[in-house]
């Protein structure tokens, strides 16, 4: 069977996060999308467990209105870098909770924790717990692996070969991956990371998967490309349309070529600081000229979320009555 996926969502425990961020909401919502399986996000969160907790767990899922929900969450290590983990139970996100409370000061306050770990120690963390990990958003100037580290190695050292995934995020496709010789290996997931439940933000990227049920187990095989379990799609934005594929200053956002940020030593004109783009962080990473895609990797499907088409032609904001009325997504 073919399960389309968002694997990456926030809760309204994390921080900037709509109060809507609840499972009917989400599972009204991915249904409008065919969204069969969302994740949970901020599964470590106390409050927002307990609200999952309501409901039944078979395999691993949650099942709520037709939608099923795996446990997920995003963690941000002692060098800035996030990571998404997919959890194969309550009691592995409740294992998770206890090992990395005592070192972290908001687990209990916000969705998505800091924790003084590396991420060699949360990628052994969650292998003692059965759980997924990779890097989240992975080339994102700000809080991603290759930001701050120029390799898989270099995050994760001796549990590098742990990591099975990592997430492309909105600024970077398949494309700009598949350039860098080392990820070849790993299946790539494409997720919306919404922090809303509007349609131009949930699943506004997603994956589909081929698998024989939808459980945590089937997930885990697909993920790792297991007994004919795999991804057969990625979808998401064009990484033009990314708010952080340019090179750009972080203050009046003006966007600048590679050549500019190095000539005014990455100092805007007013003063503030140019943060490097994704596209010139995959340049400067990049094995190939152009992208060597494996035998395995799945089409990249590009899309515009309806919504803002709808909201340019009518001049309107995205979430407004006009656009919803026109696109009837109410």
């Amino acid at each position: 069977m073919l399960v389309n996926a968002d694997l990456h969502i926030h809760s309204k425990y994390s921080m900037a996060t709509s109060p809507r961020m609840d499972l009917p909401t989400l599972a009204q919502e991915s249904k409008k999308k065919g969204i069969q399986l969302v994740a949970t996000g901020d599964c470590l969160h106390p409050g927002w467990l307990s609200e999952i907790r309501k409901y039944k767990e078979e395999d691993g899922i949650f099942k709520l209105n037709g939608t099923h929900f795996v446990l997920t969450t995003e963690i941000e290590d002692v060098d800035q870098v996030h990571h998404l983990l997919i959890v194969p139970s309550v009691s592995k996100a409740e294992e998770l909770y206890e090992s990395m409370k005592s070192r972290s000061s908001n687990i209990d306050s916000d969705g998505r924790p800091n924790v003084r770990l590396k991420g060699e120690e949360i990628a052994q963390l969650s292998k003692d717990a059965g759980a997924l990990l990779g890097p989240a958003h992975a080339f994102t100037p700000w809080t991603a692996m290759y930001a701050y580290h120029n390799s898989l190695k270099d995050c994760y050292g001796d549990m590098a070969g742990y990591i099975y995934f990592i997430e492309l995020g909105l600024s970077a496709d398949t494309s700009y991956a598949d350039r860098i010789s080392e990820l070849g290996c790993l299946t790539f997931l494409s997720n919306s990371d919404a922090h809303s439940p509007y349609v131009n933000k949930l699943a506004r990227e997603f994956n589909r998967f081929e698998m024989d049920a939808i459980s945590f187990d089937e997930l885990k095989m697909a993920i790792i490309r297991e007994k004919g379990r795999r991804p057969v799609l990625n979808v998401g934005m064009y990484p033009e349309e990314g708010k952080y594929n340019e090179s750009a200053c972080t203050r009046c956002y003006k966007h600048y070529t590679i050549r500019e940020s190095t000539i005014k030593g990455w100092k805007c004109s007013c003063g503030g600081s140019i943060k490097k783009g994704v596209k010139d962080r995959v340049n400067e990473l990049a094995t190939f000229d152009k992208p060597q895609h494996p035998v395995h990797r799945p089409p990249y499907l590009h899309l515009i979320p309806l919504s803002e088409i709808i909201a340019m032609a009518i001049e309107k904001g995205n979430n407004t009555k006009g656009v919803q009325e026109y696109g009837i997504f109410s």
